[in-house]
């Protein structure tokens, strides 16, 4: 992939206050690996925006998933990114979603491709990210299996909630997310204060 851009970003995780506290520390992040995750598996920050880290922390905490909320900052080199901003890896993930369908059909089994679904009946969104989520692990799979370099990051703007105002193509919960899949791309962490 080119690099056009500067690739340091600050990110930013939020978390229960126990996990952030360990990190702190020095203990390794988990990485999610779901099957609706949007980028795929990797750790996941919120790309140079606090507020919507701490928003997602209080949301865990009101949900009884979190006591505290917390939120993580990290610089993150991108290194060789798989971003869904730019053309020539839009591509690429078109590409790979070709290839996935291809071998479906090809195995003649019962299996289907997997759908984008809605989280519950107020999303308007398709939070849950089957299909996006399963062709870029293909992606990564075939990269890995061709023993071609694989990506070190995945990058993703997503529009997300309500509208910012009556008739806007801006949504209130517009975010770009950094799923982070190779560890040493976090050069350091610090804390975030509460905002």
């Amino acid at each position: 992939m080119a690099r056009l851009q500067t690739s340091f970003v600050l990110g930013y995780h939020g978390c229960s206050a126990e996990v952030g506290e360990a990190i702190l520390s020095g203990v390794p992040m988990d990485g999610s690996d779901r099957k609706y995750d949007w980028l795929g598996p990797g750790i996941y920050f919120w790309e140079s925006d606090p507020v919507r880290a701490w928003e997602w922390a209080h949301w865990k905490v009101k949900r009884g998933d979190f006591v505290d909320p917390f939120v993580v900052g990290a610089a993150i080199d991108l290194g060789n990114c798989l971003d869904l901003m730019a053309r020539d890896s839009l591509e690429i993930l078109e590409n790979a979603y070709q290839s996935l369908a291809s071998l479906i059909q090809a195995t003649g089994d019962s299996r289907e491709l997997p759908v984008n679904k809605k989280a519950d009946n107020a999303d308007a969104d398709n939070l849950l990210r089957y299909l996006d989520c399963a062709v870029i692990k293909h992606l990564h799979s075939a990269l890995e299996g061709q023993e071609q370099e694989g990506f070190d990051t995945v990058r993703g703007l997503f529009t997300e909630g309500g509208e910012l105002f009556p008739g806007s193509g801006f949504k209130k919960k517009t975010h770009i997310q950094i799923a982070v899949r190779s560890k040493y791309c976090i050069k350091g962490f610090f804390r975030v204060e509460q905002l």
